[in-house]
């Protein structure tokens, strides 16, 4: 059984910084990726970062084109723990941050996603 744990959402003013962090339990993969996705009321879930998290000989990080430049994904193995530090905050961040793992290589498709975390809020707000 594979779970994640998410932490360090909350509620910052515009142009604020969060740090998520996304602990993993259970099993762990040679090659796999550990992802971040945003879900606003209403809306389906899109990516946000992606990272590979262990067995990779070369680190991969990709992300959204809306979060460029202002988040950044870590993984830190020892402490089975993934991180996206957001900056530079903006109202249209706002959402439920899901850490989302996967076996395999970088991918966008939630769908290809197999284990979940429970989710974080993240609201950014003056």
């Amino acid at each position: 059984q594979v779970q994640l744990v998410e932490s360090g959402g909350g509620l910052v003013q515009p142009g604020g910084s969060l740090r998520l962090s996304c602990t993993i339990s259970g099993r762990t993969f040679a090659s796999s990726v550990v992802a971040w996705f945003g879900q606003a009321p209403g809306k389906e879930r899109a990516f946000v970062a992606a990272v590979t998290w262990s067995g990779a000989f070369v680190y991969y990080a990709d992300y959204a084109d809306s979060v460029k430049g202002r988040f950044t994904v870590s993984s830190d193995n020892r402490k089975n723990t993934a991180y996206l530090q957001m900056n530079n905050l903006k109202p249209e961040d706002s959402a439920v941050y899901y850490c989302a793992a996967r076996e395999g290589t970088l991918s966008r498709d939630f769908n290809s996603y197999d284990y979940w975390g429970q989710g974080t809020q993240v609201t950014v707000s003056s």
